[in-house]
C-alpha cells in the first residue's frame, strides 16, 4: 500500500514510465527497471493492457513524465555528482554507475521506496546516497552536506514532478539555496506548469481534470509559473534560466514518430545554471 499523497504522485509517474516502456515505440526514455519497480502485482496489471494508465487521455502526460526523465538524464552526462529533488521510484542510480547519487525525498516516501527495492530485488549501488528531508519545514542542504555532497564540485540537480506541488516562496528559496550552494557550472533541472490560460479549451479542460484529480488524492497544484517571466524570476536570484516548451522538446524528443505521441503546449523544463 502506498503510504502517502506524495507516495501517491511517485508511483503515478513511475506507472506512466511504465506504460511508455511497453506502449510507445521507440520508447523516448529507457528504462529496464521501470516494470520492476512498480512492483509485480501492477507490472501484471501493466502487461494486462487493462490498466487505466493506458487511457488515450492520459498520453500527452505519458509523454511529458518520459521526455523530462530522458532530458535531465541526457544533462547529467558526465556529471560526478547527481541530485534527485523528490527522487520518488526514479531508478537512474540503480541503472547507472560512475555517478554519486542523492535521492532527496519526503521520509515517508524514502522509506516506502526503500522497502520496495528491497521487495522487488533491486540492488542498491554503494553510490547512492538517502538524504530525508521535508522541503516544506527541513534544511536539504544541511541534509546533502551530511550525507557526503561535495558543494565544490559540479553537479546537476534534477526536480522532477515536484514544484507544482509546493508554495511558490518554498520553490523561490530552494532554487535561492541551490545557487548560493552549489559549485559553478551545476545545472538545476524543473518541470512547471504554465498558467492554464495559456491553453486551448481542450488543454484546459483536461488540466483542470488533471488538477482536481491530484488535489482529490491531497496533492494540490499550488504553483504555476509564466514562461515570459520565469527566466527574469531565476536572473534576481543569480541563475540563467532556459526553457524548454512543448515546441523544444517536440523537436528534440519527438520528432518524425508515426505513433501520434505528443505534448501538452502548458508543458515546460527549466534548465537553471550557476554562472562562473
Amino acid at each position: 500500500m502506498v503510504g502517502s499523497t506524495a507516495s501517491r504522485t511517485a508511483l503515478g509517474a513511475a506507472m506512466h514510465r511504465a506504460v511508455h516502456q511497453l506502449k510507445d515505440r521507440p520508447p523516448v526514455f529507457e528504462d529496464p527497471l521501470a516494470l520492476r519497480i512498480v512492483g509485480a502485482e501492477a507490472e501484471a496489471e501493466l502487461r494486462s493492457g487493462r490498466s487505466r494508465y493506458f487511457d488515450a487521455r492520459l498520453a500527452k502526460l505519458r509523454a511529458f513524465i518520459a521526455i523530462r526523465s530522458r532530458f535531465a538524464e541526457d544533462c547529467a552526462a558526465g556529471a560526478a555528482q547527481y541530485v534527485l529533488l523528490g527522487a520518488g521510484l526514479d531508478t537512474f542510480a540503480y541503472r547507472s554507475r560512475g555517478v554519486r547519487v542523492f535521492e532527496v525525498d519526503h521520509p515517508a516516501t524514502q522509506s516506502w521506496k526503500r522497502a520496495r527495492l528491497a521487495a522487488t530485488g533491486i540492488a542498491v549501488p554503494a553510490e547512492v546516497a538517502f538524504v530525508a528531508v521535508d522541503f516544506e519545514r527541513d534544511d536539504f542542504v544541511a541534509g546533502l552536506r551530511r550525507a557526503g555532497f561535495d558543494f565544490a564540485r559540479r553537479a546537476v540537480v534534477a526536480w522532477l514532478g515536484v514544484v507544482p506541488y509546493l508554495q511558490t516562496p518554498t520553490v523561490l528559496e530552494t532554487l535561492r539555496e541551490l545557487r548560493e550552494n552549489l559549485a559553478p557550472g551545476s545545472l538545476v533541472i524543473f518541470d512547471y506548469p504554465s498558467s492554464p490560460s495559456d491553453l486551448t479549451e481542450e488543454e484546459r479542460r483536461a488540466a483542470v481534470a488533471f488538477a482536481l484529480r491530484v488535489a482529490s488524492a491531497g496533492e494540490p497544484l499550488r504553483t504555476f509559473f509564466d514562461p515570459r517571466e520565469l527566466p527574469a524570476e531565476l536572473a534576481s536570484l543569480g541563475l540563467h534560466g532556459q526553457d524548454f516548451n512543448h515546441v523544444t522538446l517536440t523537436a528534440c524528443y519527438l520528432a518524425d514518430r508515426s505513433d501520434g505521441l505528443a505534448l501538452s503546449r502548458h508543458a515546460h523544463i527549466m534548465q537553471a545554471s550557476v554562472p562562473p
